[in-house]
């Protein structure tokens, strides 16, 4: 039986990530400021942890290898994203959104690693973007965050082989609780006819792979990005994609 972590797992695809560890009859942990919401696992544990606190973190990691006895799988995947133009960038927001989405990635791994490193095996994975290998109007700090988690995956993966695996989950869009509240049903749709698969992807969807690059059949799959996005960014759609985003207001990705 595995232990995994998975951060930011009280709702989206860190709760159908947890979920999905947990019915293959793993051990989970959901590092998270928010307890649990609904479709949880009852099987997941929760700590309550801010990711962007490295002591906080080390804490939780620790406990519960240690409660354990092991760990096996660390999901990065807690993260932010506030909608705003570069001239409406704050300093307080930016900050706050690198220190959660790419500090508390190189944050969580570091820690795992620490302990992943000695017992030679385990895996780090996280959850970076499509919005980190384009430009994408409103999401400045955002996009450079997940931009930032790719180049952290490449680098773990180089400095850990040959028996720490590293790799990243960059989904297109992904109908997740934040973006059924702040999309009306018109921007869905808009949305999704700018998308060749014609429709957002499932929490379900993303929480598959995540759990495929943990499996043994991806035992030679590290220091890479799994691009999940219905063929979104394989076209010219890009930029429709882009004008919805842009006349959506309090729209977020």
């Amino acid at each position: 039986m595995r232990t995994v972590v998975v951060s930011g797992a009280s709702s989206g695809i860190g709760l159908a990530t947890a979920r999905r560890f947990a019915e293959a009859g793993d051990r989970v942990v959901n590092l998270d400021l928010r307890p649990p919401g609904a479709g949880a696992h009852p099987a997941v544990g929760w700590i309550e942890a801010d990711v962007s606190d490295w002591a906080a973190v080390r804490a939780a990691v620790a406990r519960t290898a240690q409660d354990t006895g092991r760990l096996d799988v660390v999901v990065a995947n807690a993260g932010i994203s506030i909608r705003h133009g570069v001239l409406e960038l704050t300093e307080a927001d930016a900050r706050r959104i690198v220190d959660v989405n790419l500090l508390g990635v190189l944050g969580l791994w570091r820690c795992a690693a620490e302990i992943m490193v000695p017992r030679r095996q385990g895996v780090l994975l996280a959850t970076a973007s499509v919005n980190g290998s384009r430009g994408y109007p409103l999401y400045a700090d955002y996009n450079a965050t997940k931009a930032g988690i790719v180049a952290l995956c490449r680098t773990f993966a180089l400095e850990l082989a040959p028996h720490i695996r590293v790799a990243c989950v960059s989904p297109g869009a992904v109908l997740t609780p934040m973006q059924l509240a702040e999309y009306t049903p018109q921007m869905l749709d808009e949305v999704n006819r700018s998308i060749p698969a014609g429709r957002h992807a499932d929490p379900a969807e993303i929480a598959e792979a995540f759990h495929y690059l943990a499996s043994p059949v991806a035992s030679f799959f590290t220091g890479q990005e799994l691009v999940i996005d219905g063929a979104e960014t394989a076209g010219a759609t890009t930029a429709v994609f882009g004008d919805v985003l842009t006349n959506a207001p309090g729209a977020t990705v």
